[in-house]
This record gives structure tokens, sequence and C-alpha cells, in this order.
């Protein structure tokens, strides 16, 4: 939340917050062990139990795209094999400049540590600890500091993972300095006696800005053939609300009179004919291997308006 947000939004977010108490413990905020990695990967996981097919190791080189309609046919891939599909959605960053040139991108600063304490004085050494820091000035943003234990499976025993966050002013180390400065020790390469630190040592610090494609508009695209959707990047809120908000929306502009994520069957429910023939999907599409016909042109994710050389 936001100086900016209205009291609805307010209202939403605390109701938000009361109804995930007592759910899973006292708190409401839950951690992936291994990272937020882990939550794409149930869900791919998912469908590929599901039939979903996956081409893993083959990097996008181009898009084929139908000089009539205008609609995207298939990619190539690295090893020259082209894939047919009706639908394809890329995330915001693989775009090309061309394609991205009049978007007016946000920005995020971000900062990563790895520290030799908690900033929580508690008796057990491993907790989730969240923490807000207000604005020091006028126009600048809230930082939000979200520190892990080494039970999350995110750093070695005896370490904490420190992400620092906000919506960008100035560069990341500019923004989040300050806050880094007031809560941590600096590392140095004298040993220090344990007792008689105060504040949790920074054994290693990453600052870095990412731009923040969530609120970004289809028609802030040039030349986006109709059937790809974008998604974009990770945004600055604390959970993945956005993510999932995103997913369904797509989800039902291409297939809009199918149900959106359902629960999953009971196993023991689940029955396969004969044959081990699973039933197609609603919605799945085949794939296809063929060649590059001359009636189409290839679009470069890198260079797009470019044709492929046969």
């Amino acid at each position: 939340m936001t100086s900016s947000c209205s009291t609805i939004d307010g209202l939403k977010a605390t109701k938000n917050f009361l109804r995930c108490l007592g759910r899973f413990g006292n708190t409401p905020f839950l951690f992936p062990l291994y990272g937020q990695g882990e939550i794409p990967q149930c869900f791919c996981r998912m469908c590929a139990v599901f039939g979903g097919i996956y081409c893993l190791r083959h990097k996008v080189q181009c898009l084929v795209v139908d000089k009539e309609s205008g609609r995207c046919k298939a990619i190539i891939d690295h090893l020259g094999q082209r894939i047919n599909a009706k639908y394809f959605i890329v995330e915001d960053s693989y775009l090309s400049e061309d394609t991205c040139s009049d978007v007016q991108y946000k920005q995020i600063s971000r900062a990563v540590l790895i520290t030799d304490q908690s900033i929580l004085k508690a008796d057990s050494d491993q907790q989730i600890s969240i923490l807000v820091v207000p604005p020091v000035e006028s126009g600048t943003c809230a930082v939000r500091v979200t520190e892990l234990c080494s039970s999350t499976m995110t750093c070695m025993k005896d370490t904490y993972l420190v992400h620092l966050t906000c919506s960008s002013s100035k560069t990341a180390r500019e923004d989040l300095e300050s806050v880094v400065k007031k809560l941590f020790t600096p590392y140095t390469e004298t040993e220090i006696d344990k007792e008689e630190l105060t504040k949790p040592r920074v054994l290693w610090a990453l600052y870095f800005n990412m731009r923040d494609s969530s609120e970004i508009s289809r028609s802030s695209y040039n030349g986006l053939p109709s059937n790809v959707y974008v998604c974009s990047g990770p945004d600055c809120g604390l959970g993945s609300e956005h993510a999932v908000k995103q997913a369904e929306t797509l989800f039902q502009e291409i297939f809009p009179n199918e149900e959106f994520c359902p629960p999953p069957p009971n196993p023991e429910d689940i029955i396969f004919d004969g044959d081990d023939k699973q039933p197609e999907a609603p919605g799945t599409n085949n794939i296809i291997m063929a060649k590059v016909d001359s009636s189409e042109g290839s679009r470069n994710l890198e260079s797009p308006g470019k044709h492929l050389q046969k």
C-alpha cells in the first residue's frame, strides 16, 4: 500500500489479510521452500500431469507471421525446428526493442543481501521477517524488507537472505543504501566479536534496478500479432495477486468458455483408457514440426520485421 491508495484499496487489503489469518498457522504470510520459483514450478508439474507438453532447451529465435492475416503461425527454435500453435504467450522482457519502443516503463529498485544475523531479536533463529520502512522525505517510497532464514532453503545455515524492494526514484543504491546502513553493519575484513555487534553484518550485497511491466497495456506494443499475448515480469507487490489476476485475464481472453484453474481431481478418481491414451484437455494445441512456408514471413524476437533466410 502507498499514500496514493484509496480507502477501498485499503479495505480490500485488510480483508485479504484477515481472511488469511489462522489458515496455516498464526501468520497470514507463507513463503515457499527454495524460493518463489517453486510456485510456477508447481503449476508446470500440474500441467504436465494433465497432458501439457514442454520443449525444454529450445531457445526461440523468431516468430513466423502470416503476411495476409498478420497472425503468428509458429516459432522457429535455435535448432531450426518449427513449432506450430494457435496462440503464443511471451514475457515482456523477451520482446524486441522495436516492439517496446513506445512503452513507458516504471522501475523497481532492488537490493539482495546475505547477512550473519536476523534483524528480529527472538528466541528462535528460524524466522521469516517482514519490515516496512516509511519514506524519509517526500517524493520517495516506503521500502519493504523481507528476511529469510536457512529453513526456507534459500541460504546456508547461520546466514540470512534479505530482499529490499521499492519503486524507483533514483538508482537502486541511492534508493536503498540508506536503509541498509540503518539496519545493518557494513562488512569489514577485520573479524568482529558477535557480542559487540548490535546490528546484523552484511556479508554480501547486490543492488540493481529492474523494469516494472505490470501496468503496461497491450496497445503500448508496436506490431504485436493479434494472437500473441504478453505477460509481465515481477511487480513491486509482496504477494502473487497480480500474476494470478493476469493469468486469469489472459486465459479468459483465449478460452472464454473454459473454467480457469479448476481444482484437481482426487488421484483415485482419475481413470485412463485401456490404450493409455488420455483425452485432450480443452484449449490444448498439437505441436507440429514442419518446414517454413514460402507464403509466410518471419519476425525475429531481436530484430522484428526481418525475414527468415532460407
